[in-house]
């Protein structure tokens, strides 16, 4: 028999750790193991948790035709050589509760995770999705000091998502041939862009007056509080699963996808130290390429406007965490 050459045998499976086993991270590892990306290793801190969802998810391999593995653990030794760690723990919203109320409860727990998981896994790349999400990005940045290529965050695809989901309604036009941009912080100061918002290549301003455009960029903006309204103990979490698994899969597969990121910015729109949202050309190496798209003065101001909000609430989640050492 032929050996077969190791550049064509069997290749170790990517692996996927994901802190916490609340509905985000749970269904975030249930999408990954059925889309037969990556083994996944879910971690919380609640005893039996992970380890229960584990189970339940590998009871379903058999109907469900996959054959990835899911570790359910306390305990981030368990996490070791993840190619990519996904940290959706955190208090998440209430009715009546802002992102940004979020930001000292959140902080001290986002720079205790990600210390932790990058602890076993120094080569992995940080996609973060606790809210408020631009400001956590910053603060696992801070904490892990990893370069800013491998730290990001997952919201413009949701955002654009929502925008997606509202004008395929709004049209009666099948959902595959709407194309939706977002840009800026995941809040209510996000920049959707209609003029790169498509229908089969066709921008919406020529498929919807400014009156009917305005009122689904601010549902878009609400989207989140609309969800929380509804749930009324929690928010969405099927919607920011698959953002975050479509992130996950570009990477993973150097798709080079270009996808609406929360990175870091270095001069780029003319802003710096600060992670906001902005189309980003994702894959193996994590964030490969920012793209500068051509805004309007109203849109790149908007998006400044958004940036240093966020810039703000890094302050505050920085004075928090030193508040707490």
């Amino acid at each position: 028999m032929t050996p077969v050459s190791p550049a064509i045998g069997p290749q170790k499976p990517a692996r996927v750790t994901v802190v916490g086993a609340g509905k985000v991270g749970s269904t975030l590892a249930q999408r990954i193991l059925e889309k037969n990306i990556a083994n996944v290793v879910l971690l919380d801190v609640v005893d039996g948790l992970p380890q229960g969802v584990a189970l339940d998810l590998l009871e379903a391999r058999g109907l469900e035709d996959h054959d990835g593995f899911i570790l359910g653990t306390n305990d981030y030794q368990d996490t070791a050589n993840s190619d990519i760690v996904v940290v959706t723990a955190g208090r998440p919203r209430t009715p009546g509760m802002d992102r940004n109320d979020l930001i000292n409860i959140n902080a001290s727990i986002i720079a205790q995770s990600v210390k932790s998981a990058i602890a076993h896994s120094p080569n992995a790349i940080l996609i973060l999705v606790t809210n408020p999400l631009d400001v956590m990005t910053y603060v696992a940045w801070q904490v892990t000091q990893l370069p800013t290529t491998r730290v990001m965050g997952m919201a413009g695809v949701l955002d654009s998502a929502r925008l997606q989901t509202f004008i395929a309604m709004e049209l009666g036009v099948a959902i595959a041939d709407v194309h939706a941009m977002v840009l800026g912080g995941h809040g209510d100061l996000m920049v959707p862009l209609p003029n790169y918002c498509t229908v089969r290549g066709v921008p919406i301003t020529e498929l919807l007056d400014q009156p009917t455009i305005d009122r689904l960029i601010e549902r878009t903006r609400n989207g989140g509080a609309e969800l929380v309204k509804l749930f009324k103990t929690g928010g969405a979490y099927y919607a920011p699963a698959s953002s975050v698994c479509r992130m996950v899969e570009a990477i993973l597969h150097n798709q080079s996808r270009l996808l609406p990121t929360a990175a870091y910015l270095q001069g780029e729109y003319g802003l710096n130290d600060v992670f906001v949202g902005v189309p980003c050309r994702l894959g193996a190496n994590g964030v490969e390429q920012i793209l500068e798209l051509k805004l309007s003065d109203a849109e790149l101001e908007a998006l400044h406007t958004s940036a240093e909000s966020v810039r703000a609430n890094n302050k505050i989640a920085l004075e928090a965490l030193h508040a707490t050492v």
